[in-house]
Parts: structure tokens; sequence; C-alpha cells
């Protein structure tokens, strides 16, 4: 067994599933029809203070690490500090690609932004595929809705809708009291939240058994 060469793997498509992940999510802002539930917050912070959405996700992930210390009532330093590296990757990912889709056409009716929208979602569930399927740290934000569903006993799925909704309520009223618009949260934010989990469970259907066996074929060995 080479376990060098299962880590190997394992990263790569870790690192891949994030930059798919942060793909997704700038090409929903580049449809303008409201992002992802996970990226609300951050998105509206930088509508209000004019911040690279980069920065304000980095920012977030640091405000989901420091609830699950409070929650936690304890702090442990390697996992602080690998959520905090974590968060710096994504949000430099984030960034990354929003100067990426910059060279895509602008959007000019309803159909193209909705165009735009779905190939978010399903960039989305790709990344989600790959970060899961990995088995390495969750973002912060995930595992803020672990320590939820632990702290106040609910089941995680539950645990789920709760931190959603709570993200997206928190960035909806800090975009109506800043730029008086909804900004950060719209049609889109409802449509993902619906359907990404649908096509992530799509997604694990077909390709996560091929995808764990190339990942971690050789600990059969």
């Amino acid at each position: 067994m080479n376990q060098k060469h299962v880590t190997w793997k394992r990263v790569t498509v870790y690192v891949l599933g994030l930059f798919f992940l942060a793909l997704g999510v700038s090409i929903s802002i580049k449809a303008d029809l409201g992002v992802s539930p996970v990226s609300s917050l951050a998105y509206a912070i930088a509508l209000t203070f004019g911040l690279s959405v980069g920065i304000t996700t980095i920012l977030a992930n640091i405000l989901f690490i420091f609830i699950q210390v409070i929650l936690h009532k304890k702090v442990d330093i390697r996992d602080f500090l690998l959520q905090l590296l974590i968060g710096f990757l994504f949000g430099f990912f984030i960034d990354a690609t929003l100067f990426l889709v910059r060279f895509l056409p602008t959007h000019e009716t309803l159909i193209t932004q909705f165009l735009y929208l779905t190939v978010s979602l399903f960039i989305v569930g790709g990344g989600l595929l790959g970060y899961l399927v990995s088995k390495l740290p969750l973002m912060p934000y995930d595992a803020l809705t672990y320590v939820i569903s632990e702290r106040f006993k609910l089941e995680f799925s539950k645990a789920k809708i709760t931190s959603d909704i709570l993200n997206v309520c928190v960035a909806g009223a800090i975009c109506i009291i800043f730029i008086g618009s909804f900004g950060a949260v719209g049609i889109g934010t409802i449509i993902a939240a619906y359907f990404i989990g649908k096509i992530l469970g799509i997604y694990m259907k077909w390709f996560k058994m091929p995808l764990e066996k190339w990942i971690f074929n050789e600990l059969d060995e």
C-alpha cells in the first residue's frame, strides 16, 4: 500500500472539489439572481462594504469558526487552524474564479440569467461531490452545521436547513439595511437551496462509487 499516493489522490480530488464549488458560486453571482444559502452572507457583506467576495468569504468562514468555538465552549487549535486554512483557500478560489467568469458573455435576458444559474447548480454539485467523497476536513460552514446538530440534538438535515435559513435571513437583513434591496438573496437562492441537494444526490448515485474506488483502491491491496 502506497499511503502517500492515496493521500495525493484525496488531496487532488478535495482541492478540485473546492475549486469547482467556487466556480459554481462565481457563475451564480454572474447570473445575478441570488446566490446559494452557503455564500449569501459573504456576498451580502461584499455588496455592502465593497470588498472582494473572496475576502468576505474568508471573513464569513472565520465567523463560522468562532461560532463553533462558542457552541463547543472549547478550542481545538489544530482543527481551528485547519479550517482557517481551508477558508483562506476557498476565498482565494472565489476571487480567482470570479476573475475567470468576467470573460463570459454578459447576460442580456432573463433566459441567459437562468442558463447561468442552471450551469452553476451542476458545477456546485460536482464540486460538492469531490469535496465530500475525498473525506477530508469540512469547510467551516459545514463543520458548524455538524456542531449545531450535536449541540441542539438535531438531525443533520434539520440542522442544515436551520443553518441555511439563518444565513439567508442575516444576509437579506444586511442587504436591506445597507443597500436597500435583497441583493445577495433572490429566486436563485431558493432554487439553489432546493436543487443542489437533488443534483448532488444524482452525482452520488452515479459517480460516488467509481470515484471512491479510484481514490481508495490501494487500501484494499
